[in-house]
Formats: C-alpha cells, sequence, structure tokens
C-alpha cells in the first residue's frame, strides 16, 4: 500500500466514474453527510480497507465525500483506479491511474498499477489495439521498476510481462531472466516462480517443476505457492499431483490465517481445469470467512465464483444468495449481473 503522505497539492478532479447516481443507488451519499467531520487520511484509510474487504460501493462512495483537490488527490486516483480494477472496468481503472501518474510522475506504485490497467485493457483489446497497449504497459512498468529497484510489485509484473509478451512489444526471455536475478535480493520466492514460467515457456517441464518446489521450500507463507505448483501440475493434465498440491494449499493455508488468499487461488485452479467443484466451492466459503481478505481477491468475485459452483452442485438457492452478496458489495458488477439460474 502506498503512503499517502508526500504528494503535492494538486487541483484535479476525481475520475468521471464517481458519479452521483452511483452513490444514490448505494444509499452511502445521505449517510457520509450525516457522519462527523474526519481527516482525509483516515478517509483515505477507510477506503482501502473497504477495498481490501471487497465493498467497493462503499469505497466509490467515500472517494466521492473526498475534497476535489488537496495534497492527497494522488492517493484518491490510485485508489479509484484499483476499485476499478477489481470490478475489471479496465478502461476507468486506467483513466484512474493515468490521472495518479500525471500528479506524480515519479510515483512507482502508480507507474505499475497503470502498467496493470493497461495491461489488462491489452487482454481485452483487438490485435493492433493491444499492440499498443502492450507496449505501454511495458514502458510504465520499466518505469515503476526505475523509480523503485526494490519493488516487489513492479518487479513481479515487469518480470512477467518479459516473460509472456512477445518480442515485438519488448518481452524477451533474457530480460525475465535479468529481472529474476533482480528479485532474488527482494524475494527469493517470487524470483524461482519467475524462473518456473520461464522454463514452462521454454517447455522445460523438469525445471519448471523444479522451481516450482523450490519456491515453496524458499517461503515462509508457503500456502500461495502450493496454488502455482498446482496450476502447472493442471497445466500438464497431472491431477494426482494436482490434487495433492491442492491438499497442500489447503493445510498450509489454515496454519496460517494470513493467507487467506491461498484459498481463492486453489479453488480459482480447480475451476481453471473443471475439477472437484465441492473442494473448490468448501475453499472459497472458507477465503470468504476469512480475516484476510484483500483486493487480490476481490470478496464479490468469490461470491460470484461461488455462485457459479453453487449452481454446478445443484443448490440453486445457495447460488442466488451468493449472487446476491456479490452485488451487495458491488452493485453494477458486471458477471454477477450476467448470471442466470
Amino acid at each position: 500500500m502506498r503512503s499517502i503522505d508526500g504528494v503535492g497539492p494538486q487541483a484535479l478532479t476525481l475520475g468521471q466514474s464517481l458519479v452521483l447516481t452511483r452513490l444514490l443507488a448505494v444509499g452511502l451519499l445521505v449517510a457520509s453527510a450525516a457522519a462527523p467531520a474526519q481527516s482525509v487520511p483516515q478517509t483515505l484509510a477507510q477506503i482501502n480497507q473497504a477495498l481490501q474487504s471487497g465493498q467497493a460501493d462503499k469505497a466509490l462512495a467515500l472517494l466521492q465525500s473526498l475534497p476535489q483537490g488537496g495534497a492527497s488527490i494522488g492517493d484518491a486516483q490510485n485508489l479509484a483506479c484499483r476499485v476499478h480494477y477489481a470490478e475489471q472496468v479496465w478502461d476507468q481503472a486506467a483513466t484512474e491511474c493515468q490521472q495518479a501518474v500525471k500528479l506524480d510522475a515519479q510515483n512507482a506504485v502508480d507507474h505499475d498499477w497503470l502498467g496493470r490497467a493497461v495491461g489488462a485493457k491489452a487482454s481485452h483489446a483487438s490485435f493492433l489495439t493491444a499492440f499498443s497497449l502492450g507496449k505501454q504497459a511495458r514502458v510504465e512498468f520499466e518505469t515503476a521498476v526505475k523509480l523503485n529497484p526494490k519493488n516487489q510489485n513492479a518487479l513481479v509484473d515487469v518480470g512477467n510481462f518479459y516473460q509472456q509478451a512477445p518480442g515485438i512489444v519488448g518481452g524477451g526471455t533474457d530480460k525475465a531472466q535479468a529481472i529474476a536475478t533482480q528479485l532474488d535480493k527482494v524475494s527469493p520466492e517470487q524470483a524461482q516462480l519467475l524462473r518456473a514460467n520461464i522454463a514452462e515457456g521454454q517447455k522445460d517441464y523438469v525445471t519448471a517443476e523444479k522451481d516450482f518446489k523450490t519456491a515453496i521450500a524458499a517461503s515462509a507463507h508457503p500456502a500461495e505457492e502450493w496454488t502455482n505448483l498446482a496450476s502447472f501440475y493442471g497445466r500438464r493434465s497431472r491431477f494426482a499431483d494436482l490434487d495433492s498440491a491442492i491438499q497442500s494449499c489447503e493445510t498450509a493455508a489454515e496454519k496460517d490465517p494470513g493467507i487467506g488468499l491461498a484459498f481463492y487461488d486453489g479453488a480459482g485452479v480447480l475451476i481453471d481445469v473443471k475439477r472437484n467443484p465441492a473442494l473448490a466451492a468448501k475453499m472459497l466459503g472458507e477465503y470468504i470467512a476469512s480475516s484476510s481478505k484483500t483486493e487480490d481477491g476481490p470478496l464479490f468475485e468469490a461470491h460470484v465464483r461461488l455462485a457459479i459452483l453453487k449452481k454446478q452442485l445443484g443448490d440453486i438457492a445457495g447460488a442466488q444468495s451468493e449472487r446476491a452478496a456479490a452485488l451487495a458489495l458491488a452493485h453494477d458488477y458486471k458477471p454477477a449481473l450476467e448470471l442466470k439460474f
């Protein structure tokens, strides 16, 4: 989470997406008007908490309650970007992050988030548009790393970009390997995960499996790393090994209450390979009930995934309840609105 200090005073309005009609729809504008006045840092902290706990409507309402200018406007733009990113509204996310970068061009976190938002837009765009957006995403990731060479998220993002993107937009295995070397000094497990992805991309599956396992051994909280190994097994159709890795993930997560995201990601692996929906539903339920939810696993998305699984398992009433729970948190979240029973 970026600091809320040190941003110079500016006078830009918040994103056009923070419209009055949305706030009226969730009924929070009146409540905020009636609440006692509080400092901008307090409100920003509440917005971040709402974001982490998957309360998108609340986060956007609180953003609207902030002053239209001031020293913390850049932090508000960054948070608005991340709320829209979680809701998969890529255009708005990119617009908000672009504004944050304009306000503070030296902020590595803002550049990294802009790279993510632009990259997400690229993955849903036509070929020619994706080509241009892909190059822009690379520039933003590289800028983030240049501004802060020890920023783990930025290093992971640029490393994954180099590993996955074609050379025509700036990808390359040699570049990805160099980032893995930088990551060794910041996060050894993330360095090994990147090496595993590089090896897998080169069809060196023996080395890839070894690197995934090394990442598990290097981590003090290995539940999440187990999901990466499970996903690898799924891509290789090694389902017995996948089941074992998911079991290890669940065991590690149960022993480590601060790593609830592993339940979310483990369920995602099972969903991707269309395997064991009952266990996937159980893991999503554990994530929803956990005290360590995060924007990396938006709560409203967890409810949508669980709704789909419950429908598959024949629990239509339960599926409808999960859909309603998602919409209560993010009332115009498109995947929830599109669910049919």
